[in-house]
């Protein structure tokens, strides 16, 4: 009989092979005292176990071949950055010494107080990152524990064409899975944004997390359908079943094959209307992508990366030398930096300081703009580097998370004041750039007109919109079934937000994932949305729609769409 598991979609594509499961029990993490005696024996253990997660990361990077994305490296990067950072390599010593407890319990303690920061950020992509904190101590609680790695980390052709099952995997391990020839993975736990999913996307690995009873119906050397689309995998299929999708998976293979003829080409409709189709990214090393899928530049780079895994945040120089590499990297296409949206529970010396503790909601919290705002001595080495770096490229600003026009002229009046600044020191910068803000709250895209005629441009983060608009976690996997895009009052709020831009004559894109779901596609164009945004995997299947379509027959059908129905 065929078992059918409903996942969370993270990376498309469909996959067909035997299961090898990886065991992961919990790491029973030892717990005792030790004497004054002990302690630098103590403190020895956790720097050679240290020491070899670091040896072992590098294998595992030499190991990526030479025509892999350079991209793809950093992530297994991150995770030595991460070997180098205090809090992971000093911290737990402090423990041992201020306990008087052994190595592996120091460490659980320091992972846990810092898991503790992450689960409380409001924002989803920087919660996850606990993920990569966990993945990390517990390679090194595996060398102090004399255990096995977790995944074979040496080449072994067994694993070619195998589905892989298990709890959690780490982006080393999703890195050495292309490598071998893995065709999928399947995986208990993990959301949309953790590196994993990145990383699987980035390497067309097709992928479903989230399988919370995966363990319990997936066996070892199963044959399974993994669909990573539709975020679904079927368990010894029958055989009508297995030829369906043994046709699916051919017409997926042709279908994304055919896509890279559309690199070169403009994305415009039947009717002849242009439409401007731009890249979410991360990291720098990422914008190389951008130009290789025929991107028109980049519509939302995050800036957040910048602080995380430090003790003090980066100074002016810092981001204007990572910028500086991003604009020469992008060779004249333009350049859309989003301010950093920290919440004021990730603690990095100088920020956020005196509003550290812990609040029941930090996404209704101090953080984005509120938090810059608050510290600008936090905020104004960022909007200067910005301004310094728009001499050398086309840059625009945009700001966070503003729901009052008071957020919007404080905003405005740092960045004159630091215009003027720049001119008495004869710096030169565009005097003319382009300043606009995010619409993700309900309270901004009701009132996006007022917004609309003192910004050069807006821009619909629909991830918040929608979560704001319902009320509800959408990393949260109790409530995030009510997570609707299509809802009539967040198409209402799109709608209003779109108009708004056109009254005033400026430019209105969407930087969500919404942006990216090439089913949502033709909706929003018959909303009048003429810009998008979005991860570089999707922009081709965007594209694609956008050239079969013929807006102005959308009309009314998207007027239909914004009525309410028996459904609401």
């Amino acid at each position: 009989m065929t078992i059918s598991i409903q996942g969370i979609s993270v990376s498309r594509g469909i996959a067909i092979g035997r299961v090898h499961c990886i065991k992961r029990d919990q790491i029973d993490t030892p717990e005792y005292l030790i004497r004054k005696t002990q302690i630098d024996s103590e403190i020895l253990r956790l720097d050679n176990a240290i020491t070899k997660a670091r040896k072992e990361l590098r294998a595992i990077r030499d190991h990526i071949p030479s025509s892999t994305s350079i991209n793809i490296s950093e992530f297994i990067n991150t995770h030595l950055l991460m070997l180098e950072d205090n809090a992971l390599t000093e911290e737990p010593k402090k423990i041992i010494k201020d306990r008087l407890c052994n190595a592996e319990w120091a460490l659980k303690l320091q992972r846990d107080a810092l898991v503790n920061v992450f689960d409380e950020m409001a924002d989803a992509y920087l919660s996850t990152r606990k993920d990569d904190v966990g993945h990390v101590v517990n390679r090194i609680l595996r060398i102090l524990l004399k255990q096995k790695p977790l995944l074979d980390e040496l080449p072994d052709e067994h694993l070619r064409g195998k589905v892989i099952a298990a709890d959690d995997l780490t982006p080393a391990d999703t890195v050495l899975m292309k490598h071998y020839g893995i065709a999928a993975f399947a995986t208990e736990f993990g959301g949309s944004t953790s590196h994993t999913a990145i990383l699987a996307r980035n390497l067309r690995i097709p992928a479903v997390v989230g399988l919370h009873s995966a363990k319990k119906l997936i066996k070892n050397d199963d044959l399974v359908i993994l669909d990573g689309g539709s975020g679904i995998v079927l368990v010894n299929p029958d055989k009508t079943v297995l030829s369906y999708y043994i046709k699916k998976q051919n017409e997926v293979k042709k279908y994304y094959s055919s896509l890279e003829k559309l690199k070169d080409s403009p994305a415009r409709s039947i009717d002849g209307i242009p439409i401007t189709l731009m890249a979410n990214i991360e990291l720098p090393e990422d914008f190389e992508t951008v130009r290789d899928i025929g991107a028109s530049g980049v519509g939302l780079y995050r800036t957040e990366f910048l602080y995380m895994n430090r003790n003090n945040p980066p100074d002016e120089e810092e981001h204007f030398q990572t910028y500086i590499k991003v604009i020469e990297a992008l060779r004249g296409l333009p350049l859309t930096i989003r301010t950093v949206d920290l919440g004021a529970d990730k603690e990095v010396d100088g920020v956020g300081r005196q509003t550290s503790n812990i609040r029941s909601n930090p996404a209704l919290g101090l953080r984005a703009v509120r938090l810059c705002l608050k510290e600008p001595e936090f905020f104004r080495p960022q909007l200067r580097a910005i301004l310094r770096a728009s001499a050398h490229g086309p840059i625009r600003i945009m700001i966070p998370m503003l729901t009052n026009t008071q957020e919007m002229q404080q905003v405005l009046f740092i960045i004159d004041d630091l215009k003027l600044e720049l001119k008495n020191k004869l710096i030169k910068f565009d005097q003319e750039i382009k300043v606009g803000g995010m619409i993700e709250v309900p309270a901004s895209a009701i009132c996006a007109d007022i917004f609309a005629d003192k910004l050069d441009f807006l821009s619909i983060g629909t991830n918040d919109l929608i979560q704001y608009t319902m009320a509800i976690d959408r990393i949260n996997d109790e409530v995030n079934y009510l997570y609707d895009p299509l809802h009539p009052a967040v198409l209402r709020l799109i709608q209003a937000t779109i108009v708004a831009g056109q009254k005033a004559n400026i430019p209105i894109s969407m930087c969500g994932e919404m942006a990216g779901e090439k089913e949502y596609t033709p909706l929003l164009l018959g909303l009048g949305l003429r810009e998008f945004s979005m991860h570089p995997a999707t922009l081709l299947e965007v594209k694609e729609i956008i050239n079969k379509t013929n807006i102005n027959e959308l009309v009314e059908l998207t007027k239909k769409a914004l009525m309410v129905d028996g459904n609401y």
